[in-house]
């Protein structure tokens, strides 16, 4: 092997991050708040009090909408928290949080503020799995 060769390829090595029990209970209570969170949502979806009748009509979304949503996000929670499909299930609930991007961009609402919390939201979520499923690790490990 070159030099060149040699040295490209020590430097694109790649190793599955190991963490320790301090970063597994990180990952536990960061993904236990985000379900947290989300289970309050799909809640008042299916509850539907005040603020979300107000926030369905100023994003101009039929209210009828709101059970069928807070069943969809109480299904893709629990494929999240069942540890053999929570990969998955935050795949699912990438896709739900990007959904409600779009519809807050039609919205007069502040980018950092209403607009981009489902990114927020989805970047805890995902952190949080990261640190607990040594899978997930192996499968998008960090660059040395």
């Amino acid at each position: 092997m070159s030099t060149a060769a040699h040295f490209v390829a020590q430097t694109t090595t790649v190793e599955p991050c190991s963490t320790g029990k301090k970063a597994l209970w990180t990952g536990r209570i960061l993904s236990g708040f985000v379900t947290a969170f989300l289970i309050f949502d799909a809640v008042i979806h299916l509850l539907k009090p005040a603020p979300v009748v107000e926030a369905f009509a100023k994003l101009h979304l039929p209210l009828s909408l709101a059970v069928d949503l807070g069943v969809i996000e109480l299904i893709c929670i629990a494929l999240y928290v069942i540890p053999q499909t929570a990969i998955f299930g935050a795949i699912l609930l990438t896709g739900y949080l990007g959904g409600a991007v779009a519809i807050q961009l039609t919205s007069s609402n502040s980018l950092f503020g209403e607009i981009l919390f489902p990114v927020y939201t989805a970047a805890v979520l995902w952190g949080g799995l990261y640190l607990r499923d040594e899978k997930l690790r192996a499968l998008v490990p960090w660059r040395r």
